[in-house]
């Protein structure tokens, strides 16, 4: 595929580096120099692109995305923070027939994990006894807390929990790339599944997998619909 890379910081480049492992050719690169308010985004700067990767900051990912949607562009949406603008970006592409995948993590681990999860709350909300906890960490330049990943691992619980359902417990300093830990507590004894990301490949490579499964789609999915879709 020919990739453009919309959001140029250290995610921008470590998806650089995977899809250039995975045979793609990064065409075009946008970033605060060259894309101000989403005016680097035209058809001629996006001519011949078979996918855009998006990984900016929460105030301008929905401008990218307008921009990109209107174009006709299929598009990966790796940053969080903007999912109160849900609704309107679905209209925009059942509108323009477009193509757009987004997803609190792009990990694949995580995407696992989210199940794993499901699947534990699922049992441990059969008795009383047992507390639900969440908890995550992240590198203090982190612009969202709690995490969309949080927030995704706290819609698994809410399944089995309703109102029991926790609130993520934030840490934000230093240099964490990412931990995530659900819990379950007792008097007699504490369960946990953690998550960690040693680095940011994982996010870059579910990014890139995610533009190769949009080729050839229409519609808004969310990451988990196209990777577990076999």
């Amino acid at each position: 595929m020919n990739i453009a890379l919309v959001g140029y910081g250290k995610m921008g480049k470590m998806v650089e580096s995977v899809a250039q492992q995975r045979g793609h050719t990064v065409v075009a690169r946008f970033d605060i120099d060259n894309n101000v308010d989403g005016a680097g985004l035209t058809a001629e700067s996006l001519a011949g692109v078979d996918a855009a990767i998006e990984f900016s900051t929460p105030e301008t990912a929905i401008i990218n995305i307008r921009c990109l949607v209107a174009l006709n562009v299929p598009t990966v949406v790796g940053t969080t923070g903007w999912l109160a603008h849900l609704d309107e970006v679905k209209q925009l592409v059942a509108t323009h027939d477009a193509a757009l995948v987004y997803g609190s993590n792009f990990s694949i681990g995580m995407n696992l994990f989210f199940k794993l999860a499901g699947e534990a709350a699922a049992l441990f909300a059969r008795y009383a006894e047992y507390d639900p906890f969440l908890l995550e960490a992240h590198h203090k330049f982190k612009k969202d807390a709690p995490s969309g990943t949080a927030l995704s691992i706290a819609q698994q619980l809410r399944t089995s929990y309703g109102d029991r359902t926790p609130v993520a417990s934030v840490i934000r300093a230093g240099h964490f790339p990412g931990t995530h830990e659900v819990g379950f507590d007792s008097e007699a004894d504490t369960v946990t599944l953690t998550h960690t990301a040693r680095n940011r490949t994982g996010f870059a490579t579910g990014a890139v997998l995610a533009a190769e499964l949009l080729q050839g789609k229409r519609g808004c999915f969310e990451f988990p619909e196209l990777l577990f879709a076999e």
